[in-house]
């Protein structure tokens, strides 16, 4: 009789164990299935913006170049460094000779052009424009070097571990580094900043008029150019910031809304380039129609 009570237990308990070890299995494929969608970058994350949540990723930890996602700790950064936004301030010659010489993406700002800094602002973040972005670092820390040690201290005090800085562009280096999953929580912390929020939420954007350009200069979103002959469906893309180098591939960081939530995706290292079919953007559209 004692013999079967101990069996008995022993049983009971390896069917407790056998039915702990299957929920726990279930949660976890739960927490990182992926939508039965066609995604040709290499990484990705679907981040509920809410709470954080990941939903489901792909190769989120893997190493990336950002490329132009950089801008968005760029931006953040000269916002949180500027007390006067509508100060006016003069764009230095100084940055111009190596933007030229590494044909870096520009906004259309010239050398001594007068204009707010909030206009540099949506400078970096609406065409990219890297005239914007050193601007905003020689005049909020000094210099460019300055500015990348704050980003790096940024990225440590956000947790993003896995992420190292090496200029304020996304211009290739094989020191600038980071993941999906990185981006993600920094995107996230941007855009609890209004400021951010409103740039990053913004299609296109006349600057003030200046001493150079007296009608202002009208610069257009890189994401919302290209989102204009794709159909989205029942999703809206509220935001967005594109990246492209040869080595980073096709990039995007977005704001979205699918299903009545809002969310963060970020995908890294899709083939092909400006060129060629957009599958940063493909690729997001359909993660955010596979949560509606």
């Amino acid at each position: 009789m004692k013999r079967s009570v101990e069996t008995y237990i022993l049983r009971l308990l390896l069917l407790c164990i056998l039915l702990l070890a299957g929920l726990i299995l279930w949660v976890n494929w739960g927490m990182n299935r992926r939508p039965s969608v066609d995604v040709k970058s290499q990484s990705y994350i679907v981040m509920r913006m809410e709470d954080g949540k990941i939903l489901f990723s792909k190769e989120e930890n893997a190493r990336i170049y950002p490329a132009s996602m950089t801008k968005m700790m760029t931006a953040i950064l000269a916002i949180e460094n500027q007390e006067d936004l509508d100060e006016q301030i003069e764009v230095p010659y100084s940055i111009f000779p190596a933007l030229y010489a590494q044909d870096a993406s520009r906004a259309g700002f010239e050398p001594g052009e007068i204009v707010p800094y909030r206009d540099i602002l949506y400078g970096i973040l609406l065409p990219s424009g890297c005239e914007c972005c050193e601007t905003a670092a020689v005049l909020t820390a000094g210099s460019g070097e300055t500015f990348v040690e704050w980003m790096n201290e940024k990225a440590a005090s956000l947790g993003m571990n896995e992420t190292h800085f090496a200029n304020t562009t996304g211009l290739h280096d094989p020191d600038h580094y980071t993941t999906v999953s990185d981006m993600a929580v920094l995107l996230r912390y941007c855009l609890q900043n209004d400021t951010f929020y409103e740039i990053f939420t913004t299609g296109s954007y006349l600057t003030s008029s200046s001493n150079i350009h007296p009608e202002g200069i009208l610069l257009r979103g890189t994401m919302r150019e290209e989102l204009l002959d794709i159909s989205t469906g029942n999703i809206e893309i509220l935001g967005g910031k594109t990246g492209f180098t040869s080595s980073a591939g096709l990039c995007l960081a977005s704001f979205g809304e699918a299903g009545g939530e809002r969310y963060i995706i970020v995908t890294a290292g899709a083939p092909g380039d400006h060129e060629t079919e957009p599958y940063h953007i493909l690729d997001t559209i359909s993660l955010y129609q596979s949560l509606a």
